[in-house]
């Protein structure tokens, strides 16, 4: 049951503002790794974010390599990411993270947000995750307003779409000490919650071999692109339901008349379980270490499991309970399901701190230019994120 305290607290969230920051945000190219679009976007959501009471700073990200299609190391350009503390000294305190950027880049065709029909919003980065960041935001006005002394600390980073490397070190560093955690990815259409996720990682695998002429003396050659290939064979091969293994590229070669000597085979695995990772990790070194006898190549890999695995714990199962009864309390039906995915929500409840990472709002066709949200569901979202903080606060814990 919702008490008139709570009732007062949820009225004051405002739909047509957070329709308008979501166009205003939308309008902002904010693909991953567009530096100029991200810093427009850091300085528009740090003036949003300035309305509550608490300390607003911009973090620049930590230094990333990327391998180009040489196999040589690349700087890759990342934005600031935007960190918010409000009550640092609480001694209960939650985090609340989101992310800026999207998949669609300067370049793309998916520009512009346009009404699909009086409900539905269509438009880049609407669903994942502008509309979650205005969520977020009025949830925590709300909250404010209310005069509830909850200590949060926010994080919405510019790099989450391609797995939050140079952010990962912050959400470790704020993860520490929080007793729960939301994150603001879209739910999915029906309000349906991410559950468990499996693990992430993204491999370059660099491959040497010899050169030599195709026709006088190939026997000379050590063929890097069919090693490159075998290894993919036989990475698609190694696929079990516990491991998801998908290679999706391969750099090299060069003139038909010359036996290739240098190749990249970029591969990404998804582990259900640490065990699972571990596993991974051996099976990694065992083909590489096979491709490389029957090749006579030589393979240098680059990359690592950047999102661990993230299964249901009971101090997990507890915060969906409570997300789950305040949903019931509003009329709201929260199912929950596991996903392929993975998001800021793995390397959070990697740091032992229980997350619901689904608290965004309601929209689909994510990663595509049909990417949509539906806007009448904007308020229920935001008084669902702000009764689960209003209750955390009041429980002062799971």
């Amino acid at each position: 049951m919702i008490t008139r305290a709570e009732q007062e607290c949820l009225a004051r969230i405002e739909h047509a503002s957070m329709v308008a920051q979501v166009q205003d945000w939308a309008a902002i190219n904010t693909g991953t790794g567009n530096v100029a679009g991200l810093k427009a976007q850091a300085a528009a959501l740090a003036e949003a974010f300035g309305a509550l009471p608490g300390d607003v700073r911009l973090v620049d990200p930590a230094l990333v390599e990327r391998i180009a299609q040489d196999g040589s190391p690349q700087a890759v350009a990342n934005g600031q990411h935007l960190i918010v503390s409000v009550r640092p000294h609480a001694n209960f305190r939650v985090l609340l993270t989101g992310h800026m950027d999207t998949v669609f880049g300067p370049d793309h065709p998916f520009q512009t947000c346009r009404w699909l029909d009086d409900n539905t919003l269509g438009g880049p980065g609407v669903a994942d995750m502008k509309g979650g960041i205005a969520v977020m935001l009025a949830a925590l006005m709300a909250l404010e307003e209310s005069g509830i002394q909850l200590g949060y600390d926010v994080l919405i980073n510019s790099d989450e779409e391609t797995g939050s490397l140079s952010s990962a070190a912050l959400i470790a560093e704020l993860a520490q000490g929080k007793a729960a955690a939301l994150t603001f990815e879209p739910a999915l259409p029906d309000g349906t919650l991410a559950v468990a996720r499996p693990g992430s990682g993204n491999f370059s695998a660099i491959i040497t071999g010899k050169a030599a002429h195709a026709g006088r003396n190939p026997e000379d050659g050590r063929n890097a692109l069919v090693a490159a290939a075998d290894l993919a064979v036989r990475l698609a091969q190694a696929r079990t339901p516990a491991l998801g293994i998908n290679p999706a590229k391969i750099d090299g070669g060069g003139p038909n008349n010359v036996v290739p000597d240098h190749a990249v085979l970029r591969f990404n695995l998804r582990p259900k379980s640490p065990q699972d990772e571990a596993a991974a990790r051996t099976l990694i070194a065992r083909l590489t270490s096979d491709v490389e006898a029957a090749h006579g190549v030589h393979i240098h890999l680059h990359g690592g499991f950047n999102r661990p695995p993230k299964p249901v714990t009971p101090e997990a199962a507890r915060l969906f309970d409570l997300v789950t009864q305040a949903g019931a309390d509003l009329g709201q039906t929260i199912a929950r399901r596991d996903t392929g995915g993975v998001c800021d929500g793995n390397n959070i409840a990697a740091c032992g701190v229980p997350v619901v990472d689904t608290m965004g709002a309601l929209g689909g066709n994510i990663h595509s230019s049909e990417e949509f949200l539906l806007v009448n569901a904007l308020v229920p979202r935001a008084q669902l994120a702000a009764l689960t903080l209003m209750r955390l606060a009041a429980n002062g814990s799971v």
